[in-house]
């Protein structure tokens, strides 16, 4: 099983590819984590992403291509913030079929923009522990504060509302078009990102075992 997981910032991707990989045994890959660790060592990639823009094609392309390779991925993945553009997508597609594999569906979490800057904005972390919280959706108990170890949450640098509307400007315009990519192949799959996580969970485990 080979899935895409595609949507706006603020979707849910994240969220949802976790249970999607812990309830079908199939491996989350997000180029999101992988571009967080790289941005440690890589200001060209830190400065991008503070900004909001999108990262070069060539440098995510050649990320996901060695990320393939691994062994964790031969039997099956779930691609979660890749591809992001239709070039991205056509050499993904090169990618498996020298490997002589292909995408089996690309599921759709669809939001509107009002929602996605609600969800992003409002996302905080406790650098501690790890923790994730929601002033929105999941609040801590007291505020700015961890549930688990009581330390400061604090808010990533591109999750300011700002930040946000630019990314989603992006979106519209490069990754968006994803979508007739993928409707075109037959492979895009709509999912209702507006429902509770459960039923967007439900929406998605339903398609799967069908």
């Amino acid at each position: 099983m080979n899935y895409i997981l595609l949507g706006a910032p603020g979707a849910g991707k994240g969220t949802q590819a976790k249970m999607i990989s812990e309830k079908f045994g199939i491996v989350h890959l997000s180029t999101g984590d992988m571009f967080r660790e790289a941005k440690k060592s890589d200001a060209v990639i830190s400065a991008l992403m503070a900004a909001g823009k999108l990262i070069p094609d060539e440098t995510v392309i050649n990320m996901v291509k060695n990320r393939l390779t691994k062994e964790d991925a031969q039997k099956g993945f779930l691609l979660d913030g890749f591809p992001r553009t239709v070039k991205q997508a056509e050499e993904l597609d090169k990618m498996l079929e020298a490997s002589n594999k292909k995408i089996d569906a690309v599921l759709s979490i669809n939001i509107t923009a009002e929602e996605a800057v609600k969800r992003i904005s409002g996302r905080r972390a406790c650098g501690k522990c790890g923790a994730g919280f929601n002033v929105v959706l999941n609040p801590p108990k007291h505020e700015n504060k961890c549930d688990h170890c009581n330390s400061e949450l604090t808010q990533r640098a591109d999750d300011n509302p700002e930040t946000v509307k630019e990314r989603l400007s992006v979106y519209e315009k490069q990754t968006k078009p994803l979508a007739d990519y993928y409707k075109k192949g037959g492979t895009l799959v709509e999912i209702d990102g507006l429902k509770t996580e459960k039923e967007v969970f439900e929406q998605i485990s339903k398609f799967i075992k069908r």
